[in-house]
């Protein structure tokens, strides 16, 4: 209300340019000032660029991939478990279905995840249905 004030006064009296350019920078400072100012990101050097986290090594020797589980150990020390004959393998392992999932349609319709993927397939129907309408 000040600053609708101070303007109106420098309007309605006769005085120079540079006294109502002062009165409206006045007026311009208050309609901002209690905002909150962007935080710089902080840097140890300028002009550095920030070096990217290196991954782990990929290995690419035929004969560790086929010998060895490469990747599976999680400790810091000791090695990838060797990979054991296909027969000590229980044989639901290799029954595992790798590739895409198959369709609710080729699905038999009195199992659990017939009805598990319809009930997902309708609630991205209705979300893609319902994504801009207002409550």
């Amino acid at each position: 209300m000040s600053g609708y004030s101070l303007f109106r006064i420098a309007l309605s009296t006769q005085c120079n340019a540079a006294t109502l350019l002062c009165r409206t920078n006045i007026l311009n400072r208050l309609q901002t000032c209690g905002y909150a100012k962007k935080v710089a990101a902080k840097s140890k050097a300028k002009g550095m660029a920030k070096e990217a986290p290196k991954g782990p090594e990929v290995c690419k020797d035929p004969v560790r991939l086929t010998s060895y589980a490469v990747g599976v150990n999680i400790f810091k020390q000791g090695e990838d478990p060797k990979l054991k004959p296909p027969q000590e393998y229980p044989e639901w392992l290799f029954q595992l279905n790798l590739g895409k999932p198959k369709d609710v349609h080729d699905l038999e319709t009195d199992t659990w995840e017939y009805w598990k993927r319809l009930r997902k397939g309708n609630m991205l129907r209705h979300n893609r249905l319902h994504k801009g309408k207002k409550f």
